[in-house]
């Protein structure tokens, strides 16, 4: 049997029609290529790879700099959201990248529309942020699919973040629960998105072999190279999630804003510490 797909329907957690979430996701894109130390933390073999496609591509931004830095490869970027896509598309051809990179509106959560055997490498980053349980069989099914034989599949995710602000801790735990709560993670107790334990099995079901891991760490502490974009990513972040957690019910309005204000005090504070921890998984299809 074909995989089983559900209705059609933006499962984004944050308003995707936010002028400051395309800003935000731009950002965020080259702060967590900088922890991950490139645009591949997997070993991919960039001369034999010609066709990539970007899933969930956002504003285009790791699109974009693959292009600029492989003038051989032809990247498209997919993405939900059409002002995403008019974003990233305008963006290529400011940094002269439009030749080589292109963007079209799709739902990764339903089929491709692309044919089998189309691309050499399929990257998608953070895609927890929409995904359910019930999508992510379907979706690796699809990345099969439109792979080459030999080709591969890299998906980064974050896990979860530790630091010094309680009321950070007590934000971050806030999101956890939301996402498990609505089926969004694998996590058996919502302490954690619950993503990335699961990733290696739900790929070798999908048919993929080889499935290895690349852990990275962010460093966000107060002095650290890293510290100031981190923070700002904190800081839009959670002023664009409050309707998600409060829809959700795990938060009330005054406490979420109690936490917020201390929470952006703590990570501007001078001796503030904070790591987050994500995983780069691949694997290849046979």
């Amino acid at each position: 049997m074909g995989p089983s797909w559900p209705s059609s329907q933006n499962g984004y957690i944050i308003d995707i029609e936010e002028g400051a979430e395309t800003a935000r996701l731009f950002a965020q894109d080259q702060l967590f290529t900088r922890a991950m130390g490139g645009l591949f933390a997997a070993p991919v073999p960039v001369e034999r790879v010609f066709d990539v496609l970007d899933l969930a591509c956002g504003p285009g931004g790791w699109a974009i700099e693959v292009a600029r830095q492989y003038p051989d490869m032809e990247i498209v970027g997919v993405d939900i959201n059409p002002v995403m896509c008019r974003y990233a598309a305008a963006m290529a051809r400011v940094r002269d990248v439009s030749d080589n990179v292109m963007f079209e509106v799709m739902d990764i959560t339903q089929p491709l529309d692309f044919p089998a055997h189309s691309f050499d490498l399929v990257n998608g980053r953070f895609l927890v942020g929409f995904m359910q349980q019930t999508t992510w069989p379907a979706l690796l099914s699809e990345c099969w699919r439109v792979l080459r034989p030999g080709g591969m599949i890299c998906l980064t995710e974050c896990e979860y973040s530790v630091s010094t602000s309680l009321a950070l801790q007590r934000l971050n735990a806030c999101l956890y629960e939301a996402l498990r709560k609505e089926g969004r993670t694998f996590s058996v107790d919502g302490h954690s998105f619950g993503i990335v334990h699961r990733l290696s099995t739900l790929l070798r079901e999908a048919g993929f072999a080889q499935a290895k891991t690349a852990p990275f760490v962010l460093d966000a502490s107060s002095g650290s190279a890293l510290h100031l974009s981190a923070s700002k990513d904190t800081e839009v972040a959670f002023a664009l999630l409050k309707p998600f957690l409060l829809r959700v019910g795990v938060v009330g309005a005054e406490e979420f804003e109690r936490l917020y204000r201390q929470a952006l005090m703590d990570v501007y504070a001078p001796d503030f510490t904070c790591i987050s921890f994500g995983c780069t998984i691949w694997a290849r299809r046979p």
